[in-house]
């Protein structure tokens, strides 16, 4: 049987296979998969084998991590883009989950189920970058937040990309024709090329946003130290994770510090989404005692109609400063942090 060529080759994943072990591997490249030169050592727990048990651990803080994120973010009641964010946090969720139950050998590859849990895992990873790229696009208002074109038009383009990807997938690992588990060039374009571009993209329209809509530039910093911890942990993964193998005696390698990477920079996701946004205060459920307070040290004229002090706090404005296009009964219109 010919040796499989580990170099770099654009449709294959034999280089990076042969680097680290990610969860389609076994199912790619020979008939019997690709095993990594060097990779964590496992641990036997009740009897059952884990591996990559590091790792593993860091699944299990970055599920928490997500559900902390989820909670701040359905706390801010009235925040703009609120329902649409909280849709890429779950998505993550549930490609941790994949990732946690795949990788450390809870689903283990001999079983017949695990070229369809990792089908499902890469078609969630797709789902995931896609739904991040339709976030980007709800801060320049095409749709209105929250309302159901807006929510709907990314459920159902995200379960579009969900299932096409698992579909490829699975044909891949199968032999399925046109596709071919020894060159799975479709599956490399989309693992690279199409969560790629989403991501680029995605960044690419938030520094639009900030550059031409806020005044303050702090959000820029977000977005540079999420694309810096990404990036960090694809080089990691991809290029030193042999290295870190075997400086470490296996007891780590790049997929750990990868998913680190990776968390981090999901919580800058998280912490760009927070900084850009804010709660119209008035109908914050924990501010109602403040409100009230304020209105009733003021008088009677200044109350009334729209040329009072009140009144004028409390008009939408738009990006730009004039009426919001997002303006509606309940003053949510505010979706960045406007300096006044």
């Amino acid at each position: 049987m010919a040796t499989p060529d580990y170099s770099f080759q654009f449709g294959k994943f034999n280089y990076i296979c042969n680097n680290v072990m990610l969860t389609l591997c076994p199912l790619v490249g020979t008939d019997d998969g690709i095993e990594p030169v060097c990779y964590s050592r496992n641990v036997r727990l009740a009897e059952t084998l884990i591996f990559q048990p590091s790792t593993l651990i860091i699944h299990l803080i970055a599920l928490i991590m997500t559900a902390i994120m989820i909670y701040h973010i359905r706390s801010k009641y009235t925040a703009v883009g609120r329902k649409e964010i909280i849709m890429f946090f779950y998505l993550y969720m549930l490609v941790t989950i994949m990732d946690l139950l795949l990788i450390s050998g809870i689903i283990p590859t001999a079983s017949n189920l695990y070229p369809y849990f990792t089908g499902v895992h890469l078609g969630l990873i797709s789902a995931t970058f896609w739904c991040l790229l339709l976030n980007g696009f709800v801060g320049f208002q095409f749709a209105e937040d929250g309302t159901p074109l807006s929510l709907w038009s990314i459920r159902l383009s995200s379960f579009v990309v969900f299932a096409a990807v698992t579909f490829v997938s699975i044909a891949t690992f199968n032999g399925m024709s046109p596709f071919d588990k020894k060159n799975p060039i479709a599956l490399w374009i989309v693992f690279f090329i199409f969560n790629g571009a989403a991501l680029l993209i995605y960044v690419i329209l938030q520094i639009v946003l900030v550059v031409n809509t806020l005044d303050d530039r702090w959000p820029l910093g977000d977005i540079i130290f999420g694309i810096v911890f990404f990036a960090t942990g694809q080089v990691i993964l991809y290029v030193f994770s042999v290295q870190i193998c075997n400086f470490a005696k296996h007891y780590i390698d790049g997929l750990f510090f990868g998913t680190i990477a990776t968390l981090l920079s999901v919580m800058m996701v998280y912490k760009y989404w927070d900084s850009i946004t804010k709660e119209d205060l008035e109908f914050s459920v924990g501010s109602k005692q403040n409100v009230w307070e304020v209105k009733e040290l003021l008088g009677e004229d200044e109350m009334g109609g729209n040329g009072g002090m009140y009144g004028q706090q409390h008009q939408g404005h738009g990006y730009g400063g004039g009426p919001s296009p997002a303006g509606g009964p309940y003053g949510q219109s505010n979706y960045y942090e406007e300096r006044y």
